[in-house]
């Protein structure tokens, strides 16, 4: 059963994403009753970086559990720059998601397949330096 402050932490993270609640409530149900709800205390944290991290979450959920398509993981990055949380994926969000969606026991050399695929959108090309 939703609250009215975990509907507030989802509604928090889909605004920020610009998408309907449904797939993060999704991943929430397929987390199970005590992961689930240990993400819906990590999401009610305030931080710019627990959205982030829960935001990864998602995009590993997505393209790990639910499809790992090209044309999914194109629109899920699209998703993530223009909510200004595309960011390469770390070992410690690896490490998070694994722990929030246990009882879906991914497969780690899959999750590890897909941060490596994802963190290539962050690879200067060729000839471009960006200067810092």
């Amino acid at each position: 059963m939703l609250t009215s402050d975990t509907r507030r932490a989802i509604r928090r993270l889909s605004e920020r994403l610009n998408i309907d609640v449904v797939p993060i409530e999704s991943m929430i149900d397929q987390m199970g009753k005590t992961a689930g709800g240990e993400f819906l205390q990590y999401l009610h944290r305030p931080d710019e970086s627990h959205l982030q991290n829960a935001a990864q979450v998602l995009l590993i959920w997505q393209m790990v559990i639910v499809d790992g398509g090209d044309q999914n993981l194109q629109r899920w990055h699209r998703l993530l720059q223009k909510a200004r949380l595309a960011a390469p994926i770390t070992d410690t969000q690896v490490r998070l998601a694994l722990g929030f969606l246990r009882e879906m026991e991914p497969d780690m050399q899959e999750i590890n397949a897909f941060q490596l695929r994802y963190n290539a959108f962050f690879q200067p090309e060729e000839g471009v330096h960006w200067l810092h």
